[in-house]
């Protein structure tokens, strides 16, 4: 087979989840109703936030920017996975491509650096609360989020410029419903051991073993001080000040770990593409929907901004 150069490739061909003809308007109409519910979800609790002066506290802060990397993040994906279901032509030019593949590593890093310094916030919150307010200032907050940004940026940056390196002689189809590393792999001529090395030891070593060991060292403390708190209620309300992040972390990790940490052996793409809807579409609409319904404080909010709009209109 004559050898074709990155450049020859005009467009791929996304595959999708499934090619069952009869799966793609019930599978439309689900992501459609699952994106809609992430975007208002999002831009709920970032407008709440925006909106509410007792929700102006670094924890809120951090879920305001979490919130806008979800949103991104899936808007990253999902509408054009929704243009596929009903095209018969699912292409995506190769800049879209690359592209494509440079936003999923930026904000799939963000929302991993964010829920690290959530739990470094957690840390300080309910260890060191006498000092809270010096550690984190509104100047360091800021700098954590302007750090993580520039390290994600730099990680999708040096992703993209891999793949751009790759010549890709088999074929233009992507078993997969975005462009991922995994699946442009499995369709390049070219040495790939640089991009494997760089997905293994650079992406999955920040975001599966450095982030968890700062958020699992931040919760050790954090149990530990929780259980010498004498009184029960203490004890209460320290945890469900944790409670959501701990769900967060929970489900986008253990997707993640599912997905990159499993043997070889048992690697599938329908398996990968079934496991990726989790962490790309369904963790992004409900991070929102955690946040807001084990919080007090964002329920209080919502019902005060709430009642303020019905009496203005009164």
């Amino acid at each position: 087979m004559e050898e074709a150069n990155y450049t020859s490739i005009k467009e791929f061909i996304l595959l999708g989840l499934t090619e069952n003809q009869q799966l793609q308007i019930p599978l439309f109409v689900f992501f459609l109703t699952t994106y809609t519910i992430t975007v208002v979800g999002n831009a709920g609790i970032t407008a709440l936030i925006r909106f509410s002066p007792r929700l102006h506290t670094p924890m809120y802060f951090f879920l305001c920017n979490l919130s806008f990397a979800d949103f991104c993040y899936s808007t990253n994906i999902t509408p054009n996975m929704l243009v596929n279901f009903l095209s018969e032509e699912k292409t995506i030019a190769v800049p879209g491509c690359i592209a494509q593949l440079f936003i999923y590593f930026w904000m799939g890093s963000l929302q991993i650096f964010i829920l690290g310094i959530m739990a470094y916030d957690r840390y300080a919150a309910i260890c060191n609360p006498l000092l809270y307010t010096a550690i984190m200032t509104n100047q360091t907050c800021t700098l954590l989020i302007l750090g993580a940004h520039t390290v994600a940026i730099l990680n999708a940056i040096l992703n993209a410029c891999c793949t751009m390196r790759l010549s890709f002689c088999r074929s233009n189809k992507i078993m997969h419903y975005y462009c991922d590393v995994p699946p442009l792999l499995k369709l390049s001529c070219s040495d790939t051991s640089l991009n494997e090395a760089v997905l293994v030891f650079v992406s999955c070593s920040l975001h599966l073993v450095i982030i968890p060991i700062i958020i699992i060292t931040s919760y050790t403390y954090i149990i530990s001080t929780i259980l010498r708190i004498p009184s029960a209620e203490g004890k209460r309300r320290a945890f469900s000040t944790c409670s959501a992040h701990i769900i967060c972390v929970t489900l986008f990790f253990g997707t993640l770990g599912f997905m990159y940490l499993r043997p070889s052996s048992v690697y599938t793409m329908d398996q990968d593409r079934v496991t990726s809807v989790f962490y790309t579409i369904i963790i992004p609409m409900l991070n929102p929907m955690v946040y807001s319904l084990r919080n007090t404080e964002v329920k209080e909010a919502f019902k005060k901004m709430i009642c303020s709009k019905i009496l203005k209109l009164r």
